[in-house]
């Protein structure tokens, strides 16, 4: 990606502050940092900086348990933060911000301020250089050195001429830092389905409506009813919801070949949960054979069974392909920190 020019600042260096990184710190730091300037500050307190740099993740770690790789630290520091403040999964940005940045908690401050060890010196090296930590503090003073920012124990100053260009630029600045950030992540989880989804939690998913009326009420009109495979409950129209069989935080699409109808007592029970290979997949094997069976005789052109032609391309649904589909995503979500019913 080719940043934007700027003859008062030097496009060569921030284009490397990404180059050689083994962890997730930089993307963060310049994410919350550009966050903070589009809100008009140029004086920044470090503390509010670290407060963002684990709320941006908050997501990706504790909903989709995407992996930063065991040298980053910022996927324990959101776990143990998120029960040291007492904050949910699905706590709201603001409030998960609000309650880091004002935290009188010990234990969440020493965790907040382990990242002012390294963090905001080393983002300085494309400028700067690997020197010592207290000879980069005092370099980020000298204006001759161009650098974005000053450093002070506490606190960050914007430099003049870099605060326009956050400004100006804040949009191509975060696509650039979310690019980077993306690759990364997908290195590090390569058969991890949509990172790119990942890493902000979705504003709003769609409903699954549609997929109940347009393919398995009409099975159930065949049919009349439905065992669900996890309770042994019979379903009947108008009496059952649609339930992603590998958790959407996993796979994050809502594709017919990965949806069963279940009780909805149970599907609140499982949320994000793995159903064991061994103890369901011959049951939901059947019920999607039988489903797409009966669609295919009644509606032939029904959207929703494109949806199995990457798994069938000719929608010959057979027990060994649909297995090699499902089992390896179930073991790499549980890889990824899913935990098993």
């Amino acid at each position: 990606m080719t940043l934007p020019f700027d003859s008062n600042i030097s496009i060569s260096n921030l284009a490397a502050v990404f180059k050689n990184t083994s962890a997730t710190y930089k993307f963060y730091w310049f994410w919350a940092i550009l966050e903070t300037v589009e809100k008009g500050q140029t004086k920044i307190l470090k503390k509010e900086l670290f407060a963002r740099m684990l709320t941006l993740p908050w997501y990706t770690v504790n909903y989709f348990n995407v992996s930063f790789g065991k040298q980053d630290l910022i996927q324990d520091a959101v776990r143990e933060i998120k029960e040291l403040e007492g904050l949910n999964m699905d706590s709201a940005r603001a409030e998960i911000f609000k309650t880091l940045r004002n935290s009188q908690n010990n234990s969440t401050v020493q965790i907040l301020n382990h990242f002012d060890n390294n963090v905001p010196h080393k983002f300085l090296s494309p400028w700067l250089g690997s020197g010592s930590k207290s000879s980069i503090y005092e370099q980020s003073l000298n204006s001759s050195n161009r650098v974005p920012y000053e450093l002070h124990t506490d606190y960050i100053i914007i430099n003049d001429n870099w605060n326009i260009y956050f400004k100006n630029n804040s949009g191509i600045l975060k696509s650039f830092c979310f690019w980077n950030l993306m690759l990364f992540l997908q290195k590090r989880n390569p058969n991890v389905p949509d990172i790119a989804n990942k890493i902000h939690r979705p504003i709003t998913r769609n409903g699954l409506n549609k997929h109940k009326i347009d393919f398995w009420d009409i099975v159930l009109d065949e049919l009349g009813t439905i065992q669900c495979i996890y309770t042994g409950d019979q379903l009947t129209k108008g009496n059952y919801i649609i339930e992603h069989f590998i958790p959407y935080q996993f796979v994050v699409h809502d594709l017919m070949w990965n949806l069963i109808p279940a009780e909805s007592g149970f599907n609140s029970k499982k949320r994000d949960k793995l159903p064991d290979f061994d103890t369901y997949f011959g049951s939901f094997y059947e019920l999607q054979k039988t489903g797409i069976e009966i669609i295919r005789h009644k509606m032939p052109r029904n959207r929703f069974l494109e949806d199995y032609l990457t798994i069938f391309p000719n929608l010959e649904i057979n027990r060994i392909q649909y297995e090699s589909h499902i089992k390896p995503l179930l073991s790499i979500a549980h890889n990824n920190g899913f935990q098993y019913l």
